[in-house]
Parts: structure tokens; sequence; C-alpha cells
């Protein structure tokens, strides 16, 4: 049996960072990643973007060049799929029934794509996710016979999907089941402005929608099964309704968890020498008041992945980052900083009409979040606000020409 001083479970953006971090700092122990695709750590966010668009090719994605992980002596296993956890003995096993050994263990696993739970959601072809390369390949493949694609879920994925495939030329219907898009990460000014956005470009927006069913014929999805008896028509269903975490090797060790797997300020599991990093791990975190969250952004997965790779090499920190995202939607740029879970109140800058404008949001007076739509320096600027967690004057806040960083 293999085994080494860590091992790395999950070759995404948290498990390729954590294995690089750790060079960084000047662990000099052995290092193996198992990844369950077979192909070298790449980025996530350009699969429902430049990746879909055909703009950006695979090796153009790749997070590092595919010689740099044995320059590195870093073991990258692909197609290792691991399936159980032994935390006594300190190994896994793979799919395959292989076991290793590790001294320290990062489960980086991230998730697999929610799926929908009604009649047709088995259909063998015609339905897919944006999760991986293996999915937006299979996507892409189909392209040149679909003309009509139909989108469950008017979440970031959702939303990116159907900016490309217009601007593909093809006719794009996207269903979202609750009152608005992006309801769970913004707020109801933004998402208004997204929805007027797409619907200028053509996409066929629905919202509170009820779905019952997938059509399909002859295994093939070819539409939808409305709640109301209608029908709706596609070439092509994509879902994009979320994730649900890898983790239940980690549960089944006995790892203390649910939504994810929980873990400590320094991304310790409840097992011993084990930690869990990315959008997999559920932690305690300041910006949503102290609640346990999950975070699913690069931000967090190369943040949580340094910080752990620094404690194993020696130092002693706590996993305190300010959260950020964005979202590339046509011509628009939504850049997030802080979590606005919460808010009670919002404060506008600019004028949305514009196509610039930023969404401040407060939590008791406090400054909590940004969402900032093609405004860059309000992005800049208001992570030192949110970081800082101050009061600001209302009017000082809206007024756009008033730059943020003259607050602090």
């Amino acid at each position: 049996m293999d085994h080494s001083d860590i091992v790395i479970v999950g070759a995404g953006h948290a498990g390729a960072q954590a294995a690089v971090a750790l060079r960084q700092a000047k662990f000099e122990g052995s290092i193996t990643m198992l990844g369950d695709e077979t192909f070298p750590p790449y980025e996530r966010p350009p699969l429902s973007k430049e990746y879909l668009a055909g703009d950006k090719p695979f090796e153009r994605i790749l997070l590092r060049p595919e010689a740099f992980w044995a320059g590195k002596d870093i073991d990258l296993r692909l197609g290792a799929r691991v399936v159980s956890v032994d935390p006594g003995a300190h190994t896994v096993t793979l799919e395959d029934g292989i076991q290793h050994g590790y001294g320290q263990l990062i489960w980086a696993t991230g998730g697999s794509p929610r799926q929908l739970s009604c009649p047709g959601a088995d259909a063998d072809e015609g339905l897919y996710v944006v999760r991986n390369r293996a999915d937006v390949d299979a996507l892409q493949a189909n392209l040149p016979e679909i003309e009509t694609v139909l989108i469950v879920g008017g979440g970031y994925i959702g939303l990116e999907a159907a900016a490309v495939l217009r601007k593909l030329g093809k006719k794009v219907i996207l269903l979202e089941a609750m009152e608005r898009v992006l309801a769970r990460v913004a707020g109801a000014d933004i998402s208004r402005f997204y929805e007027a956005y797409h619907r200028s470009k053509g996409v066929d927006l629905r919202t509170n929608t009820a779905l019952e069913g997938i059509m399909v014929d002859n295994g093939k999805a070819v539409g939808v099964r409305m709640a109301d008896g209608s029908t709706i028509s596609a070439d092509a269903v994509i879902v994009g309704i979320g994730i649900i975490p890898a983790v239940e090797p980690l549960l089944n060790a006995g790892a203390a968890g649910g939504n994810g797997v929980d873990v400590d300020s320094q991304c310790r599991t409840t097992l011993p020498d084990v930690f869990a990093i990315g959008d997999c791990a559920a932690h305690e975190n300041k910006f949503a008041g102290g609640a346990r969250i999950r975070l699913e952004s690069v931000q967090n997965a190369n943040d949580q992945a340094t910080m752990v790779a620094k404690i194993i090499a020696g130092q002693d920190l706590v996993y305190d980052a300010v959260p950020w995202f964005w979202s590339d939607q046509f011509d628009l740029k939504l850049q997030t900083v802080g979590l606005s879970t919460g808010y009670d109140d919002t404060v506008l800058r600019g004028d949305p009409d514009s196509g610039s404008f930023t969404v401040v949001y407060l939590k008791n007076g406090i400054v909590a979040a940004l969402d900032c739509v093609n405004s860059m320096k309000d992005y800049v600027q208001g992570r030192k606000l949110v970081a800082a967690a101050i009061s600001v004057p209302v009017d000082a806040l809206a007024d756009s020409e008033t730059p943020l960083k003259s607050l602090l």
C-alpha cells in the first residue's frame, strides 16, 4: 500500500491550490493528489462562460501546465475516486479497491450537481448539467442540432449559460421556481435588473414556475411539463439548481456534518488529521454573523487551501477571509463582496439604467456586502468597508460621486 505524508482528495481549485501552497510554504514531505476526473486540474468558472462559448480551449483554463505537478514532486493521480476513509488506520480506499495511507488528509471534493426529483429526470439524452468539463463537452457536441434550450434554475450557472447560448443564437427559455432570479445570493434590485436585462437580450425568463416533470421521447428529454398542465418543448434541458457536497465517505467515517462536513476555524474536521476545504466545508463565518455555512466560490477554495497548507507547514492561523464572488453575463460583470444574507436595508449607488451601479447591503447600519455591476472601483474600495464592518452615513453611501474609500 502506498503512503503519502499528505493526501489531497479532489483536484479542483481547492485541492490544486492546497498542493501548490504546500510547496510554496516549503513543505518537503510527499504529496499525493487524487482526482476523480481524467483531466489535470482546471478552472471551473469558465465552464459556463468562455469554455461553453468556445472562446477558450481547454488548455487555456488549466490551473497549471500539466508538467507542473511532477516538476513540484506532486503525485497527481487522475481517475481516482475515493469511496471510503478509515480515520483510525489513516487510509483512503479508491473505487477500484486500492488503498492509500496518509499522514494528514485534505478533503477538497466540492460537490455533484443537484438533480431534479421528478418524472423523466433520468433521461438518457438531452438532459445536461454544467459542473465539469465532460458535462460541457457533451453539451457542446450536440449544439449544432440544438435550436431551443430550456434552463431550469436562475442562479449564476443558469444565467451565465443563458447568456452564452443566446450569444450562440439559440432560443433560450429559463425557468426559476422562486419569485426572482438570484434570490439566494442577491437583493431584489439586482434580481429585477438581471431579469430585465436577460429579457432584453431575448431570454424567455419565467419566475414562480412549478415543474412537474421532464418530457421524454425514446430516452431523450424533449421539454418539460409544468404543474399547471402546460408543456414547453425544447431540444435540450439544462439543470442548474445547485450542488450536493461530496462528503459521504467522511460522514460515513464519523465526521460531523450534514450539508457538507463541519470544520473549525482552521478547517479541521472532527476526524483526526483530516482537513476539509472549499465548497464542501461547512464553517462558521464571521461575515455571516457566525452562522455555519458553505461558500461555493473560488475565493473560498483558494483561501482555505492556502491557510491549511500554512498550518501543515507550522503556522497558527484561523480562517477570516472576506468572501467575494463574480459572474459574467452578456456585457455585465457582477462582482460581489461580503455576504448579504440577513440584510435589513439597501442603498443604491448610481443608475441601473446606465448599466453601471452598486447595491450596498446593511445589517444594523453596518456595511455587510456590495453587489457591483460594471463598477470595479466600488468593488475594490467596498472590500475594505466590508472588512472594517463599520457604520457609514446612508447619504454618503448613496452618493456615487463619493469614493467609498473616503468613508473608511
